[in-house]
């Protein structure tokens, strides 16, 4: 197949990039308006006990998909401002996609209190906004653009969970732009310096182009049948950039080895697609099949990840082996035109420099040097990484909320001032749902209000029969902010006011405690509110990793097996891949969790996202692979040309280095530039992803290729091509051979 392409782009490479042309252009017209389509949200399991309660609130007491809270703030106190908050209420309440509105102005007095600031300046208003987790993200921006401004001497600030999302959503639009103007100019530079010529160094870039367009068009297409998240998109032009410069990179610097080696352009061209164009074709599948283990995490977060990132790496493989050889067979000649390099050297008179033999070349004296000291490196090496991993060990989940967002975003502000200047946060409370009451007497159901109450770290409980403290009804219902009580069609539900921090073992003891709790005649309830649905997603992932882990393992294992036969060799993949993201984990700890190197212009919460962890591995562990089919694959074309002594393994190795050793390290620059360039999103879960990324493509191009990969396999020496007796039978059968 490799070599029909390469002989239809020889044949016909006019009509091949005119075709590539016009798909890219469609996939344009299509893909790029796809960030109005997406959502912010995700994180949570909607299959869970929390998910499950907070669905019969929506369907049964118009508690709304959303919260939007609205802080309206005078200097002359909340009389002041009663003007216009009652001019905002009467708008959100005239709107179709407002289930129900609290203000302090309007709230009973026992509840208002609890919606007006310390100081007595800034008052609360709380609706709930309908339309699902994505249509109430819309409804929550036209509500925001339409009757949240200030006006009158009053400042009017929306917030809550519906604005942060729309302000993620908005700031993320920015942080792509900022991402593609920082990321692009850098990769040009490398590839200018990697390649020398304007044109050679300008392809990557269009086949990156391609990959993007394409996974964008892809993720549009999603949309029509399921939510998906806007941080997507980040990874659609992170990775469709890094993976297309990667590709590129391969086939084009195979091109000039089967030149320089004497081949003819045409037979140059051929020879590089059935070797090169191969390790491209099984390094995407490879990376791709990674993704695939997303899907069965139940969050549409990391679902759309495995979205873009199946599209986006099936794009750019397409593009490396149809669209890079026509465009290699149309240059002809001038793939080499414009070279820096030279035009460079004239100036400085300095001479064209001669072609250096392999065995002087850095990559294979340095592979030869570490093969001479395989032990202590490679304990070395392996401590580092575990030292550096350490930390991971401390990490604590939390869910995300507005401190994701800069401080210039109001829905920060307001997130900021509930925890500093109210007296009750309505982020600790816990709902208790209870699905079936019908025959429960209200004396039964104000018993179980009591026993709830009197729960460590409990405030309150307010109940359809009124307010419990310390087992004692103390008076009516007193709803806290954005939450009711009541009953309606056979269900009931119970605001329990709570103190004890989010995301804490406190928090975490007092969830088993209400659990713990009899209910009415024992019958089922359900808890929602952050603490419960935090619990719920971090329960959903551990409990899913086990699969995830063991699908990426057989699919790693099955595939490095068909490239070399090998049963070592792909064992020793899976624990050297772990081994270089054990850095990348500690540092996300370190640094986002702790708050250490001032978490990097972010605000530390003392946790860290749960989807964030389980997404990097897959993600990394994917492009880790990508480097070890790149390595292997030419280290096992030297040992089948070989004798299969243990000299000709470490003569193989050192020769697979020194080919791919230049390739696979300004790859890994130019990956790390696309990464690092998220590293300036201004959306902080999104910053800790370039960073963890950044850090994990370079230990692994690193510390993991130049120093463990030789250490290990010459310690292993023949073992490392092993397989039993039926797999090697197998492998003859069904193997990939360069023939």
């Amino acid at each position: 197949m490799l070599q029909r392409i390469a002989s239809s782009a020889i044949a016909a490479p006019r009509r091949i990039l005119a075709a590539a042309a016009l798909v890219m252009v469609a996939c344009g017209i299509f893909g790029i308006p796809v960030a109005g389509k997406l959502s912010a949200g995700g994180f949570g399991d909607p299959t869970s006990e929390s998910a499950r309660a907070s669905q019969i609130l929506i369907d049964h007491f118009d508690q709304g998909d959303m919260d939007l809270l609205v802080s309206v703030t005078s200097d002359r106190g909340i009389e002041a401002a009663r003007p216009v908050a009652a001019e905002i209420v009467a708008g959100l309440a005239a709107s179709p996609h407002v289930s129900q509105v609290t203000s302090a102005w309007t709230a009973p007095p026992q509840a208002s209190a609890a919606l007006v600031s310390r100081d007595g300046k800034t008052g609360l208003i709380v609706a709930g906004i309908t339309g699902g987790e994505t249509g109430a993200q819309r409804h929550a921006e036209e509500l925001d653009e339409r009757l949240l401004y200030d006006r009158d001497g009053v400042t009017v600030r929306a917030g809550g969970v519906a604005m942060t999302y729309v302000q993620i959503n908005a700031q993320t639009e920015r942080d792509l732009l900022l991402m593609e103007s920082i990321a692009i100019p850098l990769s040009f530079v490398v590839l200018v310096w990697v390649f020398g010529g304007l044109l050679a160094a300008g392809l990557p870039l269009a086949v990156g182009g391609f990959a993007i367009l394409g996974s964008m068009a892809v993720l549009r297409t999603v949309t029509l049948v399921t939510d998906v998240s806007i941080f997507a998109l980040n990874l659609s032009i992170a990775m469709g950039l890094a993976l297309s410069i990667d590709y590129t990179l391969l086939i084009i610097s195979r091109y000039r080895d089967e030149l320089a080696d004497g081949a003819d352009r045409e037979r140059a061209l051929i020879r590089t697609m059935t070797t090169a164009g191969r390790t491209v074709l099984f390094s995407a599948l490879t990376v791709a099949l990674s993704m695939v283990a997303m899907v069965i995490f139940p969050m549409y977060f990391l679902k759309s990840f495995a979205y873009a990132g199946i599209a986006v790496v099936a794009f750019a493989a397409l593009a490396a082996i149809v669209v890079a050889p026509a465009a290699i067979a149309l240059a002809g000649d001038r793939l080499d035109a414009l070279d820096v390099r030279r035009l460079l050297r004239r100036p400085l008179r300095r001479s064209e420099p001669a072609p250096v033999p392999i065995e002087q070349m850095f990559w294979y004296r340095s592979t030869k040097f570490v093969m001479r000291r395989p032990i202590p490196i490679g304990l070395a090496v392996v401590a580092l990484l575990l030292l550096l991993g350490l930390p991971f060990f401390g990490a604590t989940w939390g869910f995300p909320d507005d401190r994701v967002l800069p401080q210039s975003a109001s829905a920060r502000q307001v997130g900021d001032e509930m925890r500093e200047n109210f007296a009750v946060d309505s982020s600790n409370n816990v709902v208790v749902v209870l699905p079936d009451v019908r025959d429960v007497t209200p004396e039964e159901l104000d018993g179980y209000a009591a026993a709830l109450s009197r729960v460590g770290d409990v405030t309150t409980v307010s109940a359809p029969g009124g307010t419990f403290v310390d087992g004692a009804k103390v008076g009516p219902p007193a709803p806290e902010p954005g939450t009711a009580t009541g009953m309606a069609d056979g269900r009931a539900f119970l605001t329990v006011g709570s103190t004890a921090p989010l995301f804490s073992d406190a928090s975490e003891t007092q969830l088993d405690e209400l659990h713990a709790v009899e209910t009415p005649d024992g019958r089922e309830a359900m808890l929602t509110g952050l603490a419960q649905i935090n619990r719920d997603s971090s329960a959903s992932i551990t409990s899913r990793l086990p699969a995830v882990l063991g699908v990426i393992a057989a699919i790693t294992f099955v595939l490095l097996f068909l490239l070399t036969g090998s049963v070592v060799l792909p064992l020793k993949a899976l624990v050297l891949n772990v081994l270089s993201l054990t850095a990348a984990f500690g540092a996300l700890v370190w640094i986002f969790q702790d708050g250490h190197l001032g978490a990097l212009g972010t605000t530390p919460t003392g946790t860290l996202v749960a989807n964030m962890p389980v997404l990097l591995f897959c993600i990394a562990f994917g492009l880790s692979m990508d480097y070890e089919v790149f390595l292997v694959s030419r280290i096992r074309e030297y040992w089948l040309a070989s004798d299969r002594s243990a000299a000709a393994n470490d003569e193989s190795v050192a020769l697979g280095l020194a080919r791919t050793g230049r390739v696979v390290t300004a790859a890994a620059l130019l990956m790390a530039i696309s990464f690092a360039a998220l590293i300036a999103a201004q959306v902080s879960f999104m910053r800790m992803f370039g960073v963890g990324l950044t850090l994990a493509v370079l230990a692994d191009a690193t510390l993991v290729r130049m120093l463990l990969v030789p250490a290990f396999m010459h310690v292993l020496g023949r073992w490392n091509w092993w397989a039993p007796a039926p797999l090697a039978r197998l492998h003859q059968r069904i193997g990939l051979r360069e023939t």
